[in-house]
């Protein structure tokens, strides 16, 4: 089920190497300092180093043939680390790929332990709906006599995303997380309301991801992931909405495409809390992300629904390479129910066109 690449061919190989070198010992011990560096061009340069070779294959000159960064207590120590890394990982580090780099999931990977990366997208849009949401209550607050607030079809939305690592093991093979996900929507346009924003929601969240590493069929088992999630728009009644989640989040890779799945259990509050209690009855119980890379564009197609009532959305996202330093081209198009909390039981249809920083992964 697992396929781990076979060691022993180039292992033989940098033997055969080492005994034929005059500096044998040192030059073997440093070689394998190498084999845990991820880039291929950096790995191939540090065997270069530990044979005495320059970079262009030529043999290095200037009295020694094996340079002084690869000797005495220096490359020892080297060394032995690699060495302490490949014995507690019991398997060389995992190539780069989609999900192991914005998790951090191998010990290659950029980033020091407490370091943020982006988490969900971050873009901003100009937004265009089909159908505003001009009276949002829930069927608890029906007939709360609030009038209907006049909202243009046209606005501002916007969302940042991050995530920081709390914890983590030394082969990264486990680790914790503490995101944080806030989406608005800016009614620019609306001049007769002072132009509000008219919704954000904010969405902590706590999540504990594993590296399962496993294979099969060219498809690799990359993130197990168990989280909970507070999501709120912190507003009063009629229009307070907030709801809580414990998932489940499991993803795959196939080359230059990854997928999501993420079953989650609503956490029941107290009738006399609960403003929302029929939320599940419209964004289900569980999505499922498909993303897929190619030249440079990303696209991302994610879908959520209760079977029993045949309520859902979908939502496709396409992101173009950098336009303008890290700046992408973006496009959003959502169909369905619950764009945001407050129009959690409000169908429409979205345009939006504007720029993100990041994708999905």
């Amino acid at each position: 089920m697992c396929a781990t690449r076979p060691r022993a061919p180039r292992a033989l190989l940098l033997a055969a190497l080492a005994a034929a070198s005059p500096v044998a010992p040192l030059a073997a011990e440093a070689a394998g300092a190498c084999v845990e560096i991820g880039d291929p061009a950096v790995r191939l340069a540090c065997y270069d180093r530990a044979h005495g070779r320059a970079a262009d294959g030529s043999a290095a000159t200037g009295g020694s043939t094996t340079p002084a960064a690869t000797t005495g207590p220096a490359a020892g120590a080297a060394a032995s680390g690699a060495a302490r890394v490949a014995a507690s990982d019991g398997e060389a580090a995992a190539e780069p790929s989609l999900l192991g780099e914005r998790w951090a999931l191998d010990p290659g990977t950029s980033g020091g332990r407490f370091g943020v990366r982006y988490h969900n997208p971050n873009y901003i849009v100009a937004r265009w709906t089909n159908n505003p949401n001009q009276a949002p209550y829930t069927p608890l607050f029906a007939s709360a006599g609030v009038p209907a607030q006049e909202l243009e079809a046209t606005e501002v939305k916007f969302q940042l995303s991050f995530k920081a690592r709390l914890w983590e093991t030394d082969t990264r093979a486990a680790a914790l997380w503490l995101g944080y996900t806030q989406q608005s929507h800016w009614q620019i346009m609306n001049a007769d309301l002072s132009r509000p924003f008219r919704e954000t929601d904010y969405a902590p969240e706590l999540m504990f991801a594993l590296r399962p590493d496993l294979e099969y069929e060219g498809i690799r088992w990359r993130l197990a992931n168990f989280g909970f999630i507070h999501q709120s728009n912190g507003r009063s009644d009629p229009l307070s909405r907030s709801w809580n989640r414990v998932f489940l989040q499991l993803g795959f890779e196939m080359g230059d495409a990854a997928l999501l799945l993420r079953p989650w259990l609503r956490i029941r509050e107290s009738a006399d809390d609960d403003d929302n209690r029929d939320i599940t009855d419209y964004l289900g119980y569980g999505d499922i992300t498909l993303l897929v890379r190619s030249r440079g564009h990303t696209f991302t197609l994610t879908g959520r629904g209760n079977p029993g009532t045949g309520k859902g959305a979908a939502q496709m996202e396409w992101s173009t390479p950098p336009l303008l330093g890290p700046l992408k081209g973006y496009v959003q198009v959502f169909s369905g129910y619950g764009e945001s909390l407050i129009d959690y039981n409000a169908r429409q249809t979205t345009v939006g066109v504007g720029l993100s920083l990041n994708d999905a992964l």
